[in-house]
């Protein structure tokens, strides 16, 4: 299980491989400030047409983890030239409207969650008929193909309930509370499965009024309370770390809090120790991907993963990696 330092340092080998190809180390850095130039001015880094593509999720109003998503989104779309429109509703069938408005306004590509996938198969085919490329994010990676997608971006969400699980087992940690704030999701139904799957102690499910901030903590609060056992609470969504920090603390319990998804608050609680770990999946990445090969689709033909997804995650990180998360998150692409 990769710690966030390893894969940093892939990254900056990377970019320092690419920094290096073809020019000169000043040449490479001239190129680096042009290019942030450009998109600081809102200006693009190529000349073809100026295509629309629409994304639409799943997401409840509220949710910090989709503001990043469209921060990745809106800064290729800036540099790709591409007019980006962004809807969401996290009722299945609204989200299937939402699609079906973005065929009916003919954009050149649709990026979209399947977190209830069938409710949007229909909206989906459609689209194919009308020959809109269409890019999968987030949710739904087994349904992606199945559904006519050129590829799915995000993370598998078995395997990072997987990772969770096996953390826990690192921590000594006996009994967990697996919190399900989204009814229906099954990716969220696939996050505690993998976690039950590797996790040798005993998992615990709880669904929660995910609208509701303060139904969720009254629901943490009053299953810690009457379950002293649990020595750990996971959620699903960064939003909802806070929450069961402030759930524990109303039940006087010793409860080691950890969650999917990261955000500066998370950051701050790996931080300060208010929190025990975190699974990033780098929304801000599935966003900025999902842009770039729908654009790349369209000039190119190019489709990345040769028929499996294009895995942004899981990375776990604790508070040994806060502080160098810290400048991201609080920029919101982290």
């Amino acid at each position: 299980m990769a710690r966030i330092s390893t894969w940093v340092g892939i990254a900056l080998a990377g970019a320092l491989t690419l920094s290096l190809a073809g020019c000169s180390s000043t040449g490479g850095k001239r190129a680096e400030d042009a290019r942030a130039a450009a998109a600081a001015e809102g200006k693009a880094a190529v000349n073809t047409p100026r295509w629309t593509f629409a994304m639409i999720t799943h997401a409840g109003d509220g949710d910090t983890f989709w503001d990043i998503v469209q921060s990745g989104a809106k800064q290729a779309a800036v540099k790709d030239n591409i007019r980006f429109l962004y809807s969401h509703d996290d009722e299945g069938q609204q989200q299937a409207q939402l699609v079906d408005a973005a065929v009916d306004k003919k954009v050149d590509g649709i990026i979209v969650t399947l977190a209830k996938p069938d409710a949007v198969k229909a909206s989906l085919a459609r689209a194919r008929e009308a020959g809109i490329p269409v890019v999968t994010v987030n949710s739904g990676s087994a349904e992606s193909k199945e559904f006519g997608a050129l590829t799915h971006i995000g993370q598998d969400e078995t395997v990072a309930g997987e990772a969770v699980g096996e953390e826990l087992n690192e921590r000594g940690r006996e009994k967990a509370l697996c919190v399900l704030h989204e009814q229906g999701n099954v990716g969220h139904e696939q996050r505690c499965d993998g976690v039950a799957k590797t996790f040798d102690g005993t998992l615990v499910r709880l669904h929660v009024n995910g609208t509701s901030m303060p139904d969720v903590q009254s629901a943490i609060e009053a299953r810690l309370q009457s379950d002293p056992g649990l020595d750990a609470v996971v959620t699903l969504g960064a939003p909802y770390a806070d929450t069961a920090v402030k759930a524990r603390e109303g039940a006087g319990s010793d409860a080691e809090i950890d969650t999917f998804d990261l955000n500066a608050k998370v950051a701050a609680g790996l931080e300060d120790g208010s929190l025990g770990f975190a699974v990033d999946q780098q929304p801000y990445l599935q966003g900025y991907q999902a842009v770039d090969l729908l654009w790349l689709y369209r000039y190119n033909a190019d489709v990345l993963g040769g028929g499996r997804p294009v895995l942004t995650g899981p990375q776990v990180v604790t508070g040994d990696d806060a502080a160098e998360l810290r400048e991201y998150t609080r920029r919101g692409t982290r």
